[in-house]
C-alpha cells in the first residue's frame, strides 16, 4: 500500500493565514475530536466552523481517534467557509509501553499525524485502512512502527500528548526508552516530528513535560503546544463525561474509570498563549504546522472501473451495443412487441448514443454482468426499481423486466443528456442470497477494489435518555417512563427538544426532579452525536484501483469485507461509483413459495405470469391483500375495495397515488374509472397521455410528455422543467412558464389556456411519482397477489418463513389462514420442521418460530427425526437430541408451545422437568461420545428408565394459554376469552366480528365488546389532553379502538398488555372501515362474577376433594355445589358448600383441571 499519485486537481499553495481576513492567528487548534471520534468527541463540524469564525481562527485541524470518517466532509465544509482545514488523525501504535495491569494490556498509545501534501494524504489513508483491516475487529485498530515508517512520507507527526508512547514511557519511569523512541520517530519523520506538550492540569502531563523538553532540546527537535479538544465549553464537561461512560460501560459515580478535565475544551488563542507563556515557540509551532499542511482532499468526478479490460469507453460502447442488440432480439422473440418493432430499435439506438456520449457504457455492462450472474445461479432478482426501468437498453440487458414502450416509461427520466449525472440502478435481490452476488463482484474486480459503505448510528432522543440514565444509575423504570413520553416515529424521528415542547409531563418531571433535569440537560447536549459505525444495507462501491488510494477503509467487526470510511453522501464525491445491492424480502417470499409449489409438482415461472388473471383481480377487489407487497395496509385494502382493479395499470396508479398529496386525487380517479365523472384532459392533444389515468396527472413522466406534446420541449428539457417545478424556485418557474406558453402558442394552443395548464402541471409536479418505479413495484405486487390468489397455502407458509422473528406478522398470517379456512397445525416435534412447511394443504407451524429455541437447534432436531424416525417418548427424545444444540430454555419453550403434546400432554410437568430432560440428554451424549453401550438398553435410542418427570398437575387453561403466549408470541391453541364465552353471552357482550358485521349492515353502533389487551399507545393531542390507541383481540379478530382523556384516566390500570376487559364502544363508519371509540372499561372478571349464579362440579374421585378445597375461589356472590358418586355409582349426592364464591371463568378453569373433576356446569 505504498503512496501513489491520485487523479485529482493540484493542491493550492500554502495560504498566508495573516492575510486571509484574520488578524494575528497566534495559535491554531491541532487536536480537535469531532463527533466522528465515536462516543468520544462532542464537536460537530458546523459548530466548529462557527466557533473558528467567532474566534478569528484562520485554520483548524481535526485528529479524530483512529479514523478519517469525516475528512472529506471537514475539508469541503471548512474550506467553503474560508477556513483552512488541516487533515489529521490520532492513530494507535502496536507498542507495549507499560506493563499489563491485572493481566489486561493497557490501551495502545497514540500519535497525531497530519497530511502535508497529496502523498501524505494517500499515506494517511493507507495507515488508517491498515489499522482496521490489519486487526481482527476485536482489538483496538492499530499499526506497527514499521508500517508507520513505510508510510511516513508527506506526513507531519506529533509525539501524541498524554496518551502518546513517549509520554507514557516517561510517566512510567522509562526515560531512556522515551528518548530512544523519540529519536526513532524523528528518523522516520525527518524534519517533520514535533514533541507535543499539553497542559490540561493532570499529574501525568506534569511528570512527562521535563522529559519531553529535555529530549527536544538535547536533540534539536521542535516543540508544539496543543490542547486536545473534545467539547467546546466548560459547561459541556459534565455531559461529555457521561458520554465517555456510555462508551466504556461505566457509571458517572465510578472512581476507577476514564476521565478527562474541563480543560479539554476549545480554548481561545489568548488562553493558550497565556498557558504556554514560558514557551512561546510551542504556540508559534501550531501556526507553522498549519502552514506546512496546505493540502486538502477535494471532491472529484466518479472514476468508473473498466469492464473486463475493454479498451476505454469506445471499446465498452461496442460491447454494450452487441449485448443490447442481442438482448432486444431475444426479448421481442420471447415476449412479443407492444409497439411497432421499428420503435424498439430506434429507441435502442437513441439510448445507446446517449450512454456512449455521456461515458457510461461500462456502468451498464457491470450492472448487467452481475445481474446475469445472479439469474444464472437462480438468485431471484427484482424487475427493477427507480427510473432505470425506463431504459430499453436496461430491459434488453435483463437489468430490468418491464417493457418501457408497453408501459410508457421514459429514458430521459433516468439518464438526461441535458443534465449530466451518474446513472443509478437500484437492484433488488433475494434477501437470503444477496451476499453471493456481492462476493461474485469482489472476485471479479478484486477484493481490494470492492467495498461496502459505512453508515453511522446516532444518539437519538429515546436512546440518549436511556444511555445517560444508565450511566447516572437512575432506576430503569423511571427512565423507561420518561422515554415512553418521547414519540417513537422511526420514519420521522422527533428530537428531544420537540418532545419536551409537546409533552407537559416531561416539562413537569424536569421542573420537579433535579435528577431528571440533569438527565435531560445532558441528553440535549449529546443528542445527535454518532454512537456507532455500521455497514449500509445496500451500497457497494467498485474502483478502478485499490480503494485505499481513493478513500480510507474500515472493517465492520461483523464482516470480513472492507467498508469505506466515508458515508453514502461523501463516497461518490471522493471518486467512487456506487452500486445498490438491495435485499428485498418479498423476492425471497416469492422464491420460497415457488419452492413449496415445486415440492408438490407445480411449476410456476413468476417472470411469465399473465397480467390479466381474474382470480388475482377478484381477490384485490375484495381487499384480501394481507401479505401482498405494497398493498396490505388497511388504507390500501379500503381503496382496493372501492377501486375494483381490473388491469395492471390500476395497480401502477395505486402504488403512485397512495402517498400524502397524491391521495387527494384518489376519489377523482375512482369516480372516473366507475364512469360517475367525466375525465378532464385539459386539451385534446393531451388525451393520449392522460387516458390511462382518467385525466389525472399521476406520474412525473406525464409532466414531461405534456411539455413535449403541448409546448415542443425535448424530453431532456422536459425533465429539467419537471425538476424545476418540483423545487418551486420562482425565478426559474417564471422563465419556464414563458417558454411553456410560447411553445404552446407555436402549436396553436391559446396562451391563456396554456398558462392555466402550466399552473395545473406545476401544482401536480411537486408530488408526482416516478412511473418507472411504480410500475416495477406494481409488478412485484401483482406477482405476490397472483401467488396468494392461486396458491394461498404455499404463499402464506412462505410469508411466515420470512417473518419468523416477528410474532405480530406471524399472528396476522395465521389469522389470514384461518379466514381462508386453511388449517395451521401447531408446533410438534414429530411433525413440524424448523421452517413453516405445507403438509396436505395445511401449514405446519415452524419449530424455529417458537421463541428462544434457535433455528440451528431445530434443524438438528429435524435431522435427528428424519434419520431415526419419530420420537417415541420424551425419554426417546432426550436420548437422541444433542445438548450441544438444544438447551433447557428451548425444552421449556417447546413444552409451553405444545410441541411435546403428542408425547406428553402435561405441559406443566414437562416444563418443570426440563433439568431432568437436559441431564438425560447429557448422559446420552456422553455415551455416544464414548461409544459405549447403555447399561439400561440397546444404545442411546432406547428409553432411559430413570427419566421420571414427576406428578406435577397440569396448568389450568388460562395458565396454559399464558405460557403459550409467552413461548409463541400469541395465543395459538385458544384464546383467554374462550372460558368466558357463555358468561359474556349472558352479559350481552358481542364478539368483534358480530359487531362489525351488524354495523356494516346498518345495525346499532353502540355495544359492549370483550378483548384481551395487546398494546396501549398513549399520545398527546394538540390541546394537551392525553388519549390512547388500544389494541385488543377476542378470538374472532384483532381490533383497535381510541380512548380519550377522561375515560383513559380512570381505566389506564386495566389496559395493560394481556389483561382482559369488557369495553363499551361507539362505532364510526367510513365506507367499509369501522373505527371504534371506547366509552367505558371494566375488568372482565368483574363482569363475569356479576352474571354467574354459581358452579356445579361433578366428582368421581374423593381424592379430588382436597384439591378442590385448596382451589376454592375467594368470597363472592356465586354458589358452589359438588355432585359426588355414591354407592359405587348407583347414586349421586349433591352437596352445596356453605357461603358464596367469586365464580369466574378463570376459577372454573382451575377447578375443571383438577384430576377427579369430570364435569363443570353453570347453575
Amino acid at each position: 500500500m505504498e503512496a501513489t499519485a491520485r487523479q485529482a486537481p493540484e493542491s493550492e499553495g500554502a495560504p498566508d493565514l495573516e492575510q486571509a481576513g484574520f488578524r494575528n492567528p497566534g495559535f491554531i487548534h491541532l487536536r480537535v475530536h469531532t463527533a466522528y471520534s465515536l462516543l468520544e468527541g462532542a464537536v460537530r463540524i458546523p459548530d466548529l466552523i462557527k466557533r473558528c469564525d467567532q474566534l478569528d481562527m484562520p485554520a483548524v485541524a481535526v485528529t479524530d481517534t483512529g479514523n478519517l470518517f469525516g475528512a472529506l466532509e471537514f475539508s469541503e465544509k471548512v474550506s467553503g467557509a474560508g477556513i483552512q482545514p488541516v487533515i489529521g488523525c490520532t492513530l494507535a501504535l502496536d507498542l507495549e509501553v507499560e506493563p499489563n495491569r491485572g493481566g489486561v494490556r493497557p490501551p495502545d498509545p497514540t500519535i497525531a499525524l497530519f497530511a502535508q501534501n497529496e502523498t501524505g494524504y494517500l499515506n494517511l489513508m493507507a495507515l488508517t485502512s491498515d489499522a482496521y483491516l490489519g486487526t481482527d475487529g476485536t482489538e483496538q485498530p492499530h499499526v506497527s512502527l514499521e508500517a508507520l515508517a513505510r508510510h511516513a512520507d508527506g506526513l507531519i507527526a506529533l509525539t501524541g500528548g498524554p496518551n502518546g508512547p513517549v509520554n507514557r514511557l516517561a510517566v512510567s519511569g522509562q526515560k531512556d526508552a522515551a528518548r530512544a523512541l523519540t529519536l526513532q520517530l524523528a528518523e522516520a519523520f525527518p524534519g517533520r516530528l514535533y514533541v507535543e506538550l499539553q497542559r490540561h492540569g493532570t499529574r501525568d502531563e506534569a511528570l512527562a513535560e521535563p522529559v519531553l523538553l529535555d529530549t527536544a532540546f538535547d536533540n534539536d527537535l521542535p516543540i508544539v503546544a496543543t490542547n486536545e479538544v473534545f467539547f467546546f465549553d466548560e459547561d459541556d464537561y459534565e455531559a461529555h463525561d457521561a458520554l465517555l461512560c456510555v462508551a466504556d460501560g461505566t457509571y458517572v459515580m465510578q472512581e476507577d474509570r476514564r476521565r478527562l478535565t474541563p480543560e479539554h475544551r476549545f480554548k481561545t488563542a489568548g488562553e493558550m498563549a497565556a498557558l504556554f507563556a514560558d514557551l512561546p515557540e510551542a504556540i508559534a509551532a501550531t501556526v507553522e504546522i498549519a502552514r506546512r499542511c496546505a493540502y486538502r482532499p477535494r471532491t472529484i468526478a466518479p472514476i468508473l472501473p473498466r469492464f473486463e479490460g475493454l479498451d476505454g469507453v469506445d471499446g465498452e460502447a461496442e460491447e454494450l451495443k452487441r449485448q443490447a442488440e442481442d438482448g432486444l432480439r431475444m426479448r421481442l422473440e420471447t415476449l412479443g412487441a407492444f409497439a411497432p418493432e421499428e420503435d424498439y430499435w430506434k429507441r435502442l439506438e437513441y439510448e445507446l448514443g446517449i450512454i456512449h456520449n455521456m461515458g457510461f457504457p461500462g456502468y451498464f455492462l457491470i450492472v448487467a454482468d452481475f445481474i446475469k450472474w445472479a439469474k444464472d445461479h437462480n438468485i431471484p432478482v427484482g424487475p427493477g426499481r427507480g427510473s432505470g426501468a425506463g431504459s430499453v437498453v436496461a430491459w434488453a440487458l435483463t437489468i430490468t423486466d418491464l417493457d418501457p414502450l408497453r408501459f410508457g416509461l421514459l429514458f430521459e427520466r433516468f439518464l438526461n443528456p441535458e443534465r449530466v449525472s451518474m446513472p443509478d440502478f437500484d437492484v433488488d435481490f433475494c434477501q437470503d442470497r444477496r451476499d453471493e452476488v456481492i462476493s461474485y463482484v469482489q472476485e471479479k474486480y478484486g477484493r481490494d477494489r470492492v467495498a461496502q459503505i459505512i453508515t453511522f448510528g446516532k444518539l437519538q432522543a429515546r436512546a440518549v435518555l436511556r444511555d445517560v440514565g444508565r450511566v447516572l444509575q437512575m432506576p430503569y423504570g423511571q427512565v423507561d417512563r420518561l422515554c415512553k413520553l418521547v414519540p417513537n416515529n422511526p420514519a420521522n424521528p422527533v428530537t428531544l427538544g420537540q418532545a419536551i415542547e409537546g409533552e407537559p409531563k416531561l416539562q413537569e418531571a424536569r421542573r420537579s426532579e433535579e435528577v431528571v433535569d440533569r438527565l435531560i440537560g445532558m441528553s440535549l447536549k449529546l443528542e445527535g452525536l454518532y454512537r456507532h459505525a455500521s455497514t449500509h444495507a445496500a451500497g457497494v462501491v467498485i474502483g478502478d484501483r485499490p480503494l485505499h488510494e481513493l478513500v480510507p477503509l474500515y472493517r465492520d467487526p461483523r464482516s470480513d469485507m472492507p467498508v469505506t470510511q466515508f458515508n453514502m453522501k461523501w463516497v461518490e464525491p471522493a471518486g467512487l461509483v456506487k452500486f445498490d445491492f438491495l435485499g428485498l424480502k418479498t423476492l425471497t417470499v416469492i422464491e420460497r413459495a415457488v419452492e413449496l409449489l415445486r415440492n408438490r409438482g407445480v411449476e410456476v415461472d413468476v417472470g411469465a405470469l399473465p397480467l390479466d388473471d381474474k382470480l388475482t383481480y377478484d381477490m384485490l377487489s375484495r381487499g384480501d391483500t394481507v401479505g401482498v407487497f405494497q398493498l396490505e395496509s388497511s388504507g390500501m385494502r379500503d381503496i382496493l375495495r372501492k377501486m375494483k382493479p381490473d388491469r395492471f395499470e390500476d395497480i401502477i396508479a395505486l402504488v403512485a397515488l397512495y402517498r400524502p398529496g397524491p391521495m387527494d386525487n384518489i376519489p377523482k380517479y375512482l369516480a372516473c374509472k366507475k364512469g360517475d365523472e367525466e375525465p378532464d384532459y385539459l386539451h385534446p392533444s393531451l388525451e393520449p397521455i392522460l387516458t390511462e389515468t382518467f385525466g389525472i396527472m399521476i406520474y412525473q413522466e406525464q409532466v414531461m410528455q405534456i411539455a413535449q406534446v403541448l409546448s415542443g420541449y425535448s424530453l431532456g428539457d422536459a425533465d429539467l422543467l419537471r425538476r424545476a417545478m418540483g423545487k418551486k424556485i420562482k425565478e426559474e418557474m417564471d422563465k419556464q412558464k414563458v417558454r411553456f406558453v410560447e411553445g404552446a402558442e407555436a402549436n396553436n394552443v391559446d396562451g391563456k389556456q396554456a398558462a392555466g395548464i402550466f399552473e395545473q402541471v406545476a401544482k401536480f409536479a411537486g408530488y408526482g411519482f416516478n412511473k418507472s418505479h411504480a410500475a416495477a413495484y406494481a409488478l412485484v405486487a401483482y406477482q405476490t397477489a397472483w401467488l396468494k390468489a392461486n396458491h394461498p397455502v404455499e404463499f402464506l407458509a412462505a410469508s411466515m418463513n420470512l417473518d419468523m422473528g416477528n410474532t405480530d406478522k406471524l399472528n396476522s398470517f395465521r389469522r389470514e389462514a384461518q379466514r381462508l379456512e386453511i388449517e395451521v397445525l401447531p408446533p410438534d416435534v414429530n411433525v413440524s420442521g424448523a421452517d413453516f412447511t405445507v403438509i396436505d394443504g395445511r401449514i405446519s407451524y415452524a419449530l424455529a418460530a417458537v421463541r428462544n429455541v434457535g433455528k440451528s437447534a431445530m434443524r438438528h432436531l429435524e435431522e435427528e427425526r428424519n434419520k431415526g424416525g419419530a420420537f417415541r417418548s420424551v425419554a426417546d427424545f432426550a436420548s437422541r437430541v444433542s445438548p450441544k444444540f438444544v438447551n433447557k430454555r428451548a425444552i421449556e419453550n417447546l413444552a409451553c408451545a405444545g410441541a411435546f403434546d403428542r408425547l406428553d400432554k402435561n405441559r406443566a410437568r414437562l416444563h418443570g422437568s426440563a433439568d431432568r430432560v437436559m441431564a438425560e440428554m447429557s448422559r446420552a451424549e456422553a455415551e455416544r461420545e464414548s461409544s459405549q453401550s447403555s447399561l439400561f438398553g440397546d444404545g442411546p435410542g432406547a428409553a432411559a428408565p430413570d427419566l421420571r418427570l414427576g406428578d406435577q398437575r397440569d396448568w389450568a387453561p388460562m395458565e396454559r394459554l399464558r405460557h403459550e403466549m409467552e413461548a409463541v408470541g400469541f395465543y395459538l391453541s385458544g384464546h383467554p376469552l374462550d372460558d368466558y364465552r357463555d358468561t359474556l353471552r349472558r352479559a350481552r357482550v358481542k364478539t368483534y366480528a358480530e359487531f362489525v358485521d351488524s354495523v356494516q349492515r346498518g345495525g346499532g353502533r353502540v355495544a359492549k365488546l370483550a378483548g384481551t389487551v395487546a398494546y396501549k399507545q398513549e399520545r398527546r393531542a394538540k390541546s394537551g389532553n392525553a388519549f390512547a390507541f388500544v389494541g385488543l383481540s377476542d378470538g374472532t379478530g384483532e381490533f383497535e379502538a381510541v380512548i380519550f382523556s377522561d375515560t383513559l384516566a380512570t381505566a389506564r390500570d386495566y389496559l395493560e398488555a394481556n389483561m382482559s376487559v369488557v369495553v363499551g364502544v361507539e362505532a364510526d363508519v367510513d365506507g367499509e372501515d369501522v373505527r371504534l371509540k371506547i366509552s367505558t372499561v371494566q375488568p372482565i372478571d368483574k363482569v363475569a362474577s356479576e352474571t354467574s349464579n354459581g358452579l356445579r362440579l361433578f366428582v368421581d374421585d374423593a381424592a379430588a376433594l382436597e384439591s378442590i378445597k385448596s382451589c376454592l375461589p375467594p368470597r363472592g356472590r356465586g354458589q358452589l355445589s359438588l355432585i359426588l358418586d355414591a354407592e359405587k355409582g348407583r347414586k349421586e349426592v349433591e352437596i352445596t358448600l356453605p357461603g358464596t364464591f367469586d365464580v369466574t371463568p378463570q376459577a372454573r378453569g382451575a377447578l375443571k383441571a383438577i384430576p377427579g373433576v369430570v364435569h363443570v356446569e353453570d347453575i
